[in-house]
């Protein structure tokens, strides 16, 4: 479910160079908001991190708010369009395979961004409430009835709970961003290299299919 706020501009972004400053801003939005959290980041220290004049941050972005928002909807967007994918006729084996990949591929990707909705999660979602009011749990209840079809068609092992099995999937795959430092340190790693992701993939798929009742694909 994408995130219903209205981020930053109201029409999409025309031209390069307009696309370029929106992801140079962006990126430094992720860094001085994974630093120093909401209330301590500041637009002027933004705009030093994206090299671009305060005013230019002002220009794409309405406030700090709007571009908090939009750093926070590009990783949730990410997340639920994946899991918004699966449908009851799909295979649960190749659905569940693809899923994990590409949630163990967005925290490496993606980890500032994945560490910023942790913190604001953590600190409550003062910032969120619109997100998780307005049809959240709609969408929530379609996503666990395509695993509870997949159950009825005898895909996945009927002694699973659908919800928590989702939550299973998200924190697992979400760990390797927000917690990478603690998975680097105890791997004896300043930061995990490609090899690591891959071995996470294979390890968790491998462990959560068996666990549904589902043979891996080799």
């Amino acid at each position: 479910m994408p995130l219903d706020i209205n981020s930053h501009t109201e029409e999409k972004p025309a031209g390069r160079i307009r696309q370029r400053n929106e992801q140079r801003i962006l990126a430094a939005a992720e860094q001085e908001f994974a630093t120093c959290g909401f209330k301590g980041a500041s637009i002027r220290e933004i705009a030093t991190r994206a090299n671009l004049p305060k005013a230019n941050i002002h220009y794409y972005f309405k406030n700090k708010l709007g571009l908090y928002f939009a750093v926070l909807s590009d990783i949730i967007d990410l997340w639920d369009s994946t899991l918004s994918h699966l449908k009851p006729e799909d295979d649960a084996t190749e659905s569940l395979t693809h899923y994990l990949r590409r949630k163990i591929e967005f925290s490496r990707d993606h980890p500032l961004a994945s560490r910023i909705f942790a913190s604001e999660i953590i600190s409550g979602g003062p910032n969120l409430n619109d997100y998780f009011s307005e049809g959240y749990e709609a969408w929530f209840r379609s996503r666990t009835a395509v695993f509870e079809q997949w159950q009825q068609q005898g895909k996945l092992d009927s002694e699973i709970t659908p919800s928590h099995l989702i939550f299973l999937l998200w924190s697992s795959t979400q760990h390797y961003a927000d917690f990478a430092l603690q998975v680097s340190s105890a791997l004896g790693k300043e930061t995990l290299d490609d090899n690591d992701y891959e071995q996470a993939i294979s390890t968790l798929t491998h462990i959560i299919l068996k666990g549904c009742g589902i043979t891996p694909l080799k």
